[in-house]
């Protein structure tokens, strides 16, 4: 009998594979491919104040071992959220991880307010927004403004705060326990490494705004080690994400210390790829006589 039950910050999830958020939307354009019950949590697609359009065309690219894109966290704004997706979410038998965005301390504490009582079970605070008051420098680049920004929205939210952490820094450990320092409940990680592609015969960068977000397997092994050292430094459930495609990928990252993981830029290769993990990760605990997550979570010391 193998149970693959995990505990985030008091909220029961009935496996640990989530969809990382700004690869699902609110999960309607995969909910023709896989069944959503059979995924521990949902996490929508980034949720801001009002409406963001987005960046300009193009804004994806495929490179080597993954993808950049610079989508611009393009969403309808959190009143259409509650609106349409909440109600849509809540058909399946899984636990719903709203991300909130925004380029002010404000923005992440409106949305955070009309996101109270809200029939929820997590919040994840995207820090990897740039802040407009600061020049665009990054929330989660800079520990002072992390625990600030998480302070504040911590005081307004009523359902757990995991915090995603950027990897663009040059300690994870120092913004993890800032972001913890503030008030989060859990962290996730990694979100994006900034890269660039440029086209040879147009003399061109690829994306309209030159630089983007790297995702995809090539990152894996940065992700596993960020995530490895975080659990380390801090007492708070992380989830780990970062060119997860399999149960394999998945496992490493639990074995690292993670409590749960997410899926992003496999979505779009396999839309099938969470639920695949999910079965694998029960053939794995099948095969090797593993009858609880607990048992190899955190186990490379």
């Amino acid at each position: 009998m193998i149970n693959t039950k995990v505990n985030i910050c008091g909220v029961e999830l009935k496996n640990p594979v989530m969809t990382a958020s700004g690869t699902f939307g609110s999960g309607r354009e995969f909910s023709d491919f896989i069944d959503l019950n059979r995924l521990g949590a949902v996490v929508v697609k980034g949720v801001a104040a009002v409406p963001w359009k987005g960046n300009p065309a193009p804004r994806i690219a495929e490179v080597y071992g993954g993808m950049l894109n610079s989508v611009g966290l393009q969403n309808p704004g959190v009143d259409w959220f509650i609106e349409n997706d909440i109600p849509f979410l809540r058909q399946f038998d899984t636990k719903i991880i709203v991300n909130v965005c925004g380029h002010s301390v404000e923005e992440y504490e409106n949305v955070v307010r009309k996101l109270r009582g809200q029939d929820i079970d997590m919040l994840e605070l995207n820090i990897s927004c740039p802040n407009v008051s600061e020049g665009g420098m990054s929330f989660g680049t800079d520990p002072k403004m992390a625990e600030n920004v998480v302070s504040a929205v911590k005081k307004l939210a009523d359902k757990p705060l995991i915090v995603k952490l950027t990897p663009n820094v040059t300690d994870i450990t120092e913004i993890a326990k800032a972001a913890v320092a503030g008030g989060a409940d859990a962290l996730s990680l990694i979100n994006t490494l900034t890269g660039m592609k440029i086209d040879i015969y147009r003399r061109k960068p690829v994306l309209q705004r030159k630089i983007g977000g790297m995702s995809g397997p090539a990152v894996k092994p940065v992700a596993v080690r960020m995530v490895y050292q975080v659990c380390k430094a801090v007492d708070v459930p992380v989830i780990g994400m970062g060119g997860i495609s399999n149960a394999e990928d998945a496992l490493e990252f639990i074995m690292a210390g993670a409590t749960g993981v997410s899926l992003g830029t496999a979505n779009f290769i396999d839309p099938e790829a969470s639920v695949k993990t999910v079965r694998g990760i029960e053939e794995y605990m099948r095969k090797y006589k593993v009858s609880s997550l607990d048992e190899i979570r955190g186990i490379i010391e």
